[in-house]
């Protein structure tokens, strides 16, 4: 890293304000995983193929890849299988990026770029004695790669660049078997005529997932696997009830015995488009730290013009110059939707962690504690009364000391992993992480089965401080880097034991995954048989 950006890390994790800030942050992060990232900020509502949903990083539980890291970033939101004719491409037009600080600083070390080509192929049918195109992406049974059949290729690069985004220093990632550098992604789900059954395309699926060489990373550490492709929507939630001012009764959602006793995942039948990758555990950790830092973005071009007469081909209705403009921004699950005060949605979405203090207003001044209270018990004096919340500084944006906290930390909004942690099998797995007896789940990483939205309520609503009591048994009393200390046991937590017991009545452990990268499930069809509910 150049001694520019060293100099700039070493100043913001100096700055005591900061730290103050981002410790009113972590109260707003922890309460955002109430739902998902879906169309959370007014620009990226008219944008949706470069919008976030979810981020995912964990040591693979995968037989024989445990020494592997997958990360999983989801787009496009709230898919329908039947959305044809065009269904959801990747924007040609969009740079999706998927970003790694393994020191700490609040910046990436290695950005992991993807950028898509929509290639038309222009497939014609002779009416009439007239060779005329068709209107569709497909034009018969779809099989393989680069099917016959497709209208519509797509394909990507994916192009490794370090110290900075916008560095020179990058390299196009190619595959290991021919040195191809460019990557098939395969097409939608259309239905069952076009791609046959469930395990149909999940064969057709399986065929598009490519082992490739990363540069800069030594051997034996350098083989990688990547997908791109629609999956099936992997978060539980209803979205309905919940922005209805959590439209569910207390007495139910305080007592875990109610789980699944108010509400129905309502984006079950829903699909999204996850860009997958497995990496070498020492390709991420070159250094003697341990930890690292996620999140990804996408971003568009500075200009676009629209063109009153398109010319002939695929997206030609508008001409895009100038530089890279981020719009989308996603580590912990989430910050914006519910959090950022609607005027600063787009400007958080074109942040990075380590500017992450110009939010000041909203993370001095922590309101959505209080607001969940309002709306679960009618009592604002339900909010936990310990300030700063150094409980939420600790587990959302310094990483737990002991677990997954870097040796050297700037305090910044990222998922944050520890690459030692062992992973848990499959059948072992507690949905509820870290805090209920699984080291190797969330906020340790992110898993597809940790129940993100129950994790966070506990969090949000004091159970931390129950659970350090006023012994300070968990180190939560104290922000890292400084002197500063506040009251997190069990007498600064109004709903006492209640607080570990909070749920939102919808249970991530029906949603059905797989054992295997890319891990999560075969996407809805547009026609035939539903995808399965539950495990």
């Amino acid at each position: 890293m150049n001694t520019s950006r060293k100099t700039k890390a070493a100043n913001n994790k100096n700055g005591f304000k900061r730290k103050i800030l981002m410790g009113g942050l972590l109260a707003t992060i922890s309460v955002a995983a109430i739902a998902s990232s879906h169309r959370e900020a007014p620009s990226i509502t008219t944008t949706p193929k470069a919008d976030g949903t979810d981020f995912y990083m964990f040591r693979s539980y995968e037989t024989d890849r445990s020494d592997f890291i997958t990360v999983i970033a989801n787009y496009q939101p709230l898919q329908d299988g039947y959305g044809g004719p065009n269904y959801f491409s990747m924007d040609p037009n969009a740079l999706y990026e998927i970003h790694i600080d393994n020191d700490g600083d609040a910046q990436e070390e290695i950005t992991f770029q993807f950028n898509f080509r929509n290639n038309l192929r222009d497939l014609k049918q002779t009416i009439g004695g007239e060779s005329v195109s068709i209107p569709l992406i497909q034009q018969g049974g779809v099989s393989g790669l680069n099917s016959a059949n497709l209208n519509l290729n797509e394909t990507y690069t994916m192009t490794v660049v370090r110290d900075g985004r916008r560095n020179n220093n990058r390299t196009a990632v190619a595959k290991t078997s021919g040195g191809s550098t460019t990557l098939e992604k395969p097409v939608d789900y259309i239905g069952e005529k076009t791609l046959g059954n469930a395990a149909a395309y999940q064969a057709y699926a399986d065929a598009h997932i490519h082992t490739v060489t990363i540069p800069g990373c030594a051997a034996g550490t350098n083989q990688a696997r990547v997908f791109v492709g629609q999956r099936q929507e992997g978060f539980a939630v209803n979205l309905g009830t919940i922005f209805d001012l959590v439209n569910a009764d207390f007495a139910t959602i305080s007592n875990r015995a109610n789980e699944n006793a108010a509400a129905a995942n309502s984006i079950q039948d829903k699909n999204i488009t996850s860009i997958a990758l497995e990496v070498h555990k020492d390709c991420l950790t070159p250094g003697s730290e341990n930890v690292v830092g996620g999140w990804t973005t996408a971003s568009v071009r500075q200009v676009q013009i629209g063109d009153g007469v398109p010319g002939q081909g695929h997206q030609k209705a508008a001409k895009v110059g100038g530089a890279w403009v981020q719009v989308s921004r996603l580590g912990m699950p989430l910050v914006n939707e519910v959090v950022i005060g609607l005027k600063d949605k787009d400007r958080f979405n074109a942040s990075k962690p380590s500017g992450d203090g110009q939010f000041l207003t909203y993370v001095s001044n922590p309101t959505l504690p209080q607001l969940i209270s309002l709306v679960l018990t009618g009592n604002a004096g339900a909010a936990p009364t310990n300030f700063p919340r150094t409980d939420l500084l600790n587990v959302f944006l310094a990483g737990i000391g002991g677990v997954n906290r870097p040796a050297n930390l700037v305090l910044s909004e990222m998922l944050r992993l520890n690459t030692e942690t062992a992973p848990t099998p499959i059948g072992s797995q507690n949905k509820l992480g870290l805090a209920f007896g699984d080291a190797a789940g969330f906020p340790n990483g992110r898993r597809p089965i940790d129940d993100v939205v129950d994790i966070s309520l506990v969090a949000v609503m004091g159970g931390l401080c129950v659970a350090n009591g006023s012994g300070n048994a968990l180190g939560l009393n104290t922000v890292p880097g400084t002197t500063l200390s506040s009251d997190c046991s069990s007498n600064s937590v109004p709903l006492g034991n209640t607080s570990l017991n909070i749920h939102d009545a919808v249970d991530q452990g029906r949603v059905p995954f797989m054992s295997r990268f890319p891990f999560l499930s075969t996407p809805t069809p547009g026609s035939g048989a539903p995808a399965p509910t539950q495990n």
